[in-house]
């Protein structure tokens, strides 16, 4: 049988989203004919993939109306663009609208891929959208058939939220090969990677630098709260022990992290959708044989009770910070290594392929 269209579309400007990169990836390496739609919120960095991309020009100047104005205008191109051979797989619920009642128009399987649990993300906490999205996603996600979602823990709270089984494909890098040198570090590293956003305990990492001499805290990522971070390292006199990298090309992002002697994932409760997330920072460290802090959440509790990969934070407090730093850099990457080879050899992207193809194997054969 012949395998189907499928055109994956998302509220994203493309170029540093690896989970779509390796889910289109894995879809047309696997025969499938694929259409990436992204939009132009952000920037346009340049895009090079082996099947069409496109991004939807946006006017909007404000991201409240860019979630509509891109809405609209998804929907009417995925209106011409979609036929009875077609596929829909909608990322995340801010482009799953269009996405569903094309679907249901033209009576075609659709796919949504939950990244998180967007309702819930602390930007929106406490105000109107929030309930807009509440109700959306009420409205629309008992009805999807064909679902998939980044953790266990979010595949547990759908499921007893709306009564649905997504099916559960982590986040996790390709695998590393030929890992042999450990960096000796002068001074050690210790690295955070990822969007700086609030509730990520990048702030209490800033303080416990106090407790360090041959230590500097490389922040690699960008975001709203970039400026007040800076500012707090410089009220704190910390500019010797903390730097600044910028956001990073994948590639980029990838060779800082194979430095580090210590990564970080201690995000705070700052919700369900940070409660119960396994960022992807996890899995990169994992992946690049590199141990971690880690917020005592349940994904990550639920990957450090099967591998000593790290330290769990009591809190958030700068001195449990720096105490589980401390730990980590005792030990050593040297002798973390056999528990990071297995946890590594396992949370892999190779791994979740044949999860993903499973899903999008079943939609195809159910219309």
């Amino acid at each position: 049988m012949r395998k189907r269209k499928i055109i994956t579309s998302a509220f994203s400007n493309l170029s540093n989203d690896q989970r779509i990169e390796k889910v289109c990836g894995t879809l047309y390496e696997n025969g499938y004919e694929i259409e990436l739609i992204g939009n132009n919120w952000g920037g346009e960095g340049v895009l090079s993939r082996p099947y069409p991309c496109s991004r939807i020009p946006l006017a909007s100047s404000s991201l409240k109306t860019a979630y509509f104005e891109f809405n609209w205008k998804l929907y009417r191109i995925l209106k011409k663009k979609a036929d009875r051979n077609t596929v829909l797989h909608a990322n995340d619920l801010d482009a799953l609208l269009p996405n569903y009642l094309v679907s249901k128009e033209l009576n075609i399987p659709l796919v949504f891929d939950s990244h998180e649990i967007f309702s819930e993300m602390p930007a929106i906490q406490g105000k109107m959208s929030q309930k807009l999205w509440r109700y959306l996603e009420k409205s629309v996600v008992p009805d999807i058939q064909f679902m998939i979602t980044a953790s266990q823990s979010y595949s547990e709270w759908f499921k007893k939220k709306y009564g649905i089984h997504p099916a559960i494909v982590q986040n996790a890098p390709r695998k590393l090969y030929g890992i042999t040198e450990i960096p000796d570090n002068h001074p050690n590293i210790i690295l955070y990677q990822g969007a700086l956003n609030p509730f990520r305990g990048i702030d209490k990492a800033i303080m416990a630098m106090h407790h360090f001499n041959n230590a500097v805290f490389k922040i690699a990522g960008d975001g709203p709260m970039k400026k007040e971070y800076e500012s707090l390292v410089v009220r704190e006199n910390l500019q010797d022990k903390v730097e600044f990298l910028g956001k990073l090309s994948p590639d980029e992002l990838r060779k800082v992290t194979l430095t580090a002697d210590c990564g970080m994932s201690i995000e705070e409760n700052g919700g369900e959708s940070y409660y119960y997330s396994l960022p992807n920072k996890v899995l990169d460290c994992i992946q690049a044989r590199v141990p971690l802090i880690l917020s005592g959440l349940p994904e990550m509790h639920r990957i450090r009770s099967r591998f000593d990969i790290g330290e769990i934070i009591t809190d958030h407090h700068p001195d449990s910070i720096a105490g589980a730093i401390r730990k980590v850099l005792a030990k050593g990457r040297k002798n973390y290594r056999p528990e990071m080879e297995k946890a590594a050899s396992l949370l892999c992207w190779e791994n979740e392929e044949p999860k993903l193809l499973q899903v999008f194997d079943e939609a195809t054969r159910a219309f």
